[in-house]
């Protein structure tokens, strides 16, 4: 910025003068408005004038600088300061709090230990936050020592959310148009490396997009999974749990009090609550505890055109969709067919003919080692898992073999997140 930068910690508690230059009182506060958007504009002041608690517009300030700030005009209105809906104190709310890096690769949290400003198209706004130690340190010297040391960049303000949830006036939580364009393991990389209230904030955001908010718990480990739902009633919980995939679901429903789980799952829809409890049968270091129950299955008679028609209808994950399952006599499995030769194949070509008819398999009651061994020798992105009679009841996808396999400190990046 080619403007004159001033930090927020300059002009704190610095005196407040009238338009000779005679001291009037204190700059407590710098009042703005988040929710405008882009740099948000200072809306004025919160002054202590003698004893009392003033706000001053922004329109009656001549000059602010480092030290000192000027009013113009000869009358100031002795209006007692309150605050209105969405304003948002610099210092009380933001200065030495976290706030959200979304352009951060990852995506994290930072501290604002300095926030910056500057006069922009004629109107003071708050144009960055420096994270660094050496602002804080600035920040905690005498006012006659604060110049010794340098300053550093900052990084752009358009590029932070801050935590807001604590502020009585404010209307609006962090962004959700932000936060919706982070993969949902970004956002609980930051629910998981916030605090309890800042996590909250960040699920509440995210909330406003229900798919979003299940992919997010998805993500969760199993810690917050229940540190986030403790506090919320049965129905908030099934809703949460309804938009998850079903082996998620029985994850986390295993992990909840055992009075809790027969109501939580009662408020389920029943195609949904009859595969979470089967899924709820197994031993969860098995296969049948591994698996998800979404996987394609066709008959050997279909042929391509038609599997490849059910492909594109279908509202599995993309990863249960590398592969469609076929059934023989009796509902056993009775081959696998990958995607790629579908679309590779005549629309009028049987599935039977392009098979592979002995699929590599697991049995429900195989453990994680066995089911982690089969998929690295055959180089499976997908297991079928099969119960009685050789029918299939189940797919295992590489990612649920890498959750379990990783060693715990490198699952998240909890550590990355934070400044």
């Amino acid at each position: 910025m080619t403007q004159q930068v001033v930090h927020l910690s300059a002009v704190l508690r610095s005196p407040l003068l009238d338009r000779a230059g005679e001291r009037l009182g204190r700059v407590e506060d710098l009042i703005v408005r988040l929710a405008d958007g882009g740099y948000p504009p200072v809306t004025g002041l919160k002054a202590r004038i003698g004893g009392r608690e003033l706000f001053v517009p922004v329109d009656r300030v001549a000059e602010l600088r480092p030290g000192s700030v000027r009013l113009a005009g000869e009358k100031l209105s002795l209006g007692r300061f309150e605050r209105r809906v969405g304003e948002v104190l610099l210092g009380a709310d933001v200065l030495g709090r976290k706030l959200v890096n979304v352009e951060a690769e990852p995506p994290r949290l930072v501290s604002a230990n300095e926030i910056e400003l500057a006069c922009v198209d004629g109107w003071w706004r708050v144009v960055g936050v420096d994270p660094s130690p050496r602002a804080r340190v600035r920040r905690l010297l005498p006012s006659a020592l604060r110049r010794l040391v340098r300053d550093r960049p900052f990084l752009d303000w358009t590029d932070m959310e801050p935590f807001v949830g604590h502020v009585p006036s404010a209307r609006l939580r962090l962004s959700h148009r932000k936060l919706a364009n982070l993969h949902p393991a970004e956002i609980a990389d930051l629910v998981e490396a916030a605090s309890h209230d800042e996590g909250e904030e960040i699920i509440e955001a995210v909330g406003q997009d229900r798919e979003l908010e299940a992919d997010v718990f998805e993500e969760l480990d199993e810690h917050h999974q229940l540190e986030f739902i403790s506090e919320r009633p049965d129905p908030q919980v099934a809703a949460v749990i309804s938009r998850m995939a079903a082996d998620d679901a029985a994850d986390l429903i295993g992990e909840i009090d055992q009075d809790r789980r027969g109501h939580v799952l009662a408020l389920l829809a029943p195609t949904q609550r009859r595969q979470v409890e089967v899924l709820l049968g197994y031993n969860p270091e098995t296969a049948g505890g591994l698996m998800s129950p979404d996987f394609m299955s066709l008959s050997v008679d279909d042929t391509a055109g038609t599997a490849i028609e059910r492909v594109r209808g279908s509202e599995l994950a993309p990863e249960a969709l590398t592969t469609v399952y076929l059934s023989g006599a009796g509902g056993a499995l009775a081959g696998s067919v990958a995607v790629v030769a579908l679309l590779r194949a005549r629309p009028e070509t049987r599935l039977g003919e392009l098979a592979e008819h002995e699929p590599v398999s697991v049995d429900a009651d195989a453990d994680l080692p066995e089911v982690a061994r089969t998929m690295t020798d055959y180089n499976l992105l997908m297991l079928p898992v099969l119960g009685e009679a050789e029918r299939m009841v189940g797919v295992i996808t590489v990612d649920d073999v890498l959750e379990l396999t990783l060693p715990a400190g490198w699952r998240r990046r909890f550590g990355v997140a934070r400044d």
